[in-house]
């Protein structure tokens, strides 16, 4: 019987605080938000203030990794597709080569002459791998005998 006298006790036992056992989650919610929502958010809005403030002649670099000079800017009337608002941007990758892409596919912009500095080195490093090349020894195989 001293069983069921146990099982009494255990139902009747103190209840935990309603709000004391809240607190740990919304503690858990207050440090999600600070540390995940928080700092996207400023970097939504930092991109947003990017992607409108792009202008022609900006070197700029791609999600893709595509480094160019924006050319092209569609004009401010914005084509309405399937009900997004989508903006183009026209990027000069090399003379001559022209990509375009949304405006929210641009993630940096450069300082000024950046490509042609970058231009500048890679034909430094052409002109390096153009010299005369010491060859190889040759190396006499014999004949089987």
């Amino acid at each position: 019987m001293s069983f069921f006298i146990s099982d009494a006790l255990a139902q009747s036992g103190g209840e935990g605080g309603g709000f004391l056992s809240l607190v740990p989650l919304i503690l858990i919610f207050v440090l999600f938000y600070f540390l995940l929502i928080r700092p996207q958010q400023k970097r939504a809005k930092k991109h947003k203030q990017l992607v409108q403030s792009l202008k022609v002649g900006d070197e700029v670099v791609t999600s893709g990794g595509l480094v160019g000079t924006i050319t092209v800017l569609q004009s401010e009337e914005e084509k309405e597709t399937g009900g997004h608002v989508v903006n183009y941007v026209g990027i000069e990758t090399h003379p001559g080569a022209l990509v375009f892409l949304q405006r929210d596919a641009v993630t940096q912009l450069l300082p000024a002459d950046t490509i042609s500095e970058f231009r500048a080195w890679a034909d430094r490093k052409a002109s390096k791998g153009k010299r005369k090349k010491k060859s190889a020894p040759k190396i006499e195989q014999d004949g089987e005998d």
